[in-house]
Formats: C-alpha cells, structure tokens, sequence
C-alpha cells in the first residue's frame, strides 16, 4: 500500500523509527502493526529531522491483503496519534518504494513576518521571524538557485559517495497568511540544506550579507560559510514526484486468497 501522510514534527524526534523517542515511522508502524495482528515495517520517501512537518510524506506498507484502501484508510485515522493524519491510501505496485522510485520532492519553508506568528498556535509551524524582508532580494536569491549546482557548502554533512550536485527545478517566494514562503523542488537534498538556503537568504534580505554571497557558496568560493539554519518548525515536506511506471497498479484489487493460501 502507498500512504500519503501528513504530520505535525513538532510532537516527534524526526521521521526514522528511533527505539527509545517517538518518531513518525515509529507511531505508524506501532498502528499498522495492531490491524494487521503481526509486526510491520513503514519505509517513508525521506527522514525529516526533530521538529520538520509534512503534508506530502510518501510512505509504503505490506499488509495482509483483507485491508483495501478504503477500509485501511478509515482504521489507520481512526487509531493514529492527532499528530498524525493518512490522506489517502492506493495500492503501489508490487516493487514501489517511496525513496528510490522518487524523482522529485517539494519542501516549502514558512517565515512569519505578522506579528500574529508569534502566537503559541502559530509559531510551531513557522519561523517567527517578525520584521520586514527585502522581497526584492529573496527572489533574486531563489532564482540563483535554479539549475545544476554543487550544495556542499548547504549540508551539514555530506555524501561523498554520491557527490553534492542537485538539479533544482523551481524555487521562488511567495506571500503567505502571515508572511512570506519559500517553496522548492528538487531531484534531490542534502542534509538540512534548504534550512541552510532559507537562513542564508533570509540573512540577505535582511542586508547583513551581501546578494553575492549565495553565488559565492553554490561556486564552492574559499573558506566562506552559510548563515545559520533557519530552524526545523518552518520547514514542510509538501509533495513527493514518481514517474508513472513506479505508480502503475491493477485497477481491481487481487482477488481473496484460496483457503488454501495463507494471509499475508
């Protein structure tokens, strides 16, 4: 089964199952296994870090083939934690996997400029920042973004088996209820690297670095580094892209197993 998830990161130390603090993968996993009567595994398209949110996590599950999307979906939400919400459930096929069938995700990053950001039901989900930007400045950063470009100075830690080059795709600010957005899509991410964009875009349009720098640090330029990261509460996992091979699935479910074929 193919689950699209949403999340409140808040209430979790990150998304990949952690035995001794509560995740995401560890919630689920812990639901799922009390419907299927039997331990299940939940493999998501990407690890968020403590306090990062989603409405667009992609995850998969084997269960036993009595549940059907409908009936998963009403008793996965009927026994989820409120932080946690299924907004729907397909059947994948049989070799789908969330992380490596992806060919694009979109994070979105929200940065309260309204004072009402401050507010205790606000500011959770957003970095509460609270004073005018140069919007001027942040879209011409966003735009030097887009392209092939090497992210190495954005990471916190690195790849070296897989290089730090992305291919980012779009990338813009947008107004938001309380502010400004930043959303991007991408092939692939770094470690915290759009935490490290947005801090340091927001540090330029704050004019306490000049525009240049950005280039400078997609350039690799010296021993220059980032801004600070913006941190986790702004940050969302808002879609996940598959080419349409890795979604193709029987438009019936399969039939019920023979009496003699066990449930699995």
């Amino acid at each position: 089964m193919q689950l699209t998830v949403h999340y409140d990161g808040s209430a979790f130390h990150g998304w990949q199952y952690q035995p001794d603090q509560r995740t995401v993968q560890g919630d689920s996993q812990a639901a799922l296994a009390q419907l299927a009567n039997s331990p299940r595994t939940v493999i998501g398209s990407g690890r968020t870090d403590t306090g990062v949110h989603a409405t667009g996590q992609v995850a998969s599950v084997d269960m036993p083939m009595r549940w059907g999307p409908v009936e998963l979906s009403k008793a996965l939400n009927s026994i989820l934690p409120r932080e946690i919400w299924v907004e729907s459930v397909r059947r994948a096929a049989a070799d789908f996997h969330p992380r490596y069938d992806a060919i694009a995700r979109t994070y979105t990053y929200r940065v309260g400029v309204d004072e009402r950001a401050r507010s205790p039901f606000q500011r959770r989900q957003c970095w509460a920042l609270c004073e005018a930007l140069d919007t001027d400045l942040l879209t011409a950063s966003a735009e030097g973004l887009l392209g092939q470009h090497s992210f190495q100075a954005f990471a916190k830690s690195g790849q070296p088996e897989r290089g730090y080059q992305c291919t980012v795709a779009k990338a813009g600010w947008v107004d938001w209820e309380l502010g400004i957005r930043f959303d991007v899509t991408a092939d692939r991410y770094l470690h915290h690297m759009v935490r490290y964009l947005v801090g340091t875009m927001i540090d330029i349009a704050r004019h306490r670095r000049p525009r240049a720098d950005l280039a400078a640090l997609l350039s690799g330029h010296g021993e220059m580094t980032t801004s600070p990261p913006a941190p986790p509460e702004g940050l969302f996992l808002a879609r996940v892209e598959y080419p349409e091979r890795a979604l193709a699935v029987q438009d019936q479910p399969p039939s019920p197993p023979s009496r003699s074929t066990p449930d699995t």
